[in-house]
């Protein structure tokens, strides 16, 4: 990794944000199918990693949990995605950390995420960041290739 690691907020219809969405989506299509996505909700607050260049090279959000579900208060972690050629540079380590101090920071005392059994490398990064694998909830609940996790930011 080049440099120091640089952070920028972004609104849900940034254009970089809106290609690496896209990306992310394909590259998960490409592992699972073209199976329905979970949706981000209107609240979520995204944050892109940005290259040398400038450039938007990776993303992430963080929406809430909101009264009425089975973690109210609680942040979930979205979107993840590096672009592969900047991978195993250490910027998802970075995002993932810039992400947890967004949700800290919005009073989220735990930040959960799903992830796919298919993602080795993500599951790899979660649990070497300190997530804990959890029961699924909601929509996880009955997939099967569904990993659920959670990490407690008020020891952060």
């Amino acid at each position: 990794m080049a440099g120091e690691i640089r952070f920028e907020e972004r609104a849900a219809d940034d254009a970089q944000l809106l290609v690496l969405l896209k990306a992310a989506f394909a590259e998960l299509v490409e592992r699972y199918g073209a199976v329905g996505r979970s949706q981000v909700k209107g609240d979520a607050r995204y944050l892109v990693v940005l290259g040398d260049a400038g450039i938007a090279i990776g993303c992430g959000a963080v929406q809430a949990f909101g009264p009425g579900t089975e973690h109210p208060g609680d942040g979930e972690l979205k979107r993840m995605y590096v672009v592969p050629g900047s991978r195993g540079r250490g910027y998802a380590r970075a995002l993932l950390g810039g992400l947890e101090e967004l949700a800290r920071v919005a009073g989220h005392p735990v930040l959960r995420l799903a992830t796919g059994e298919r993602q080795p490398e993500g599951i790899a990064l979660y649990e070497s960041s300190g997530y804990a694998r959890t029961a699924p909830w909601g929509k996880y609940v009955d997939q099967p290739l569904t990993h659920c996790y959670a990490k407690d930011l008020r020891e952060l």
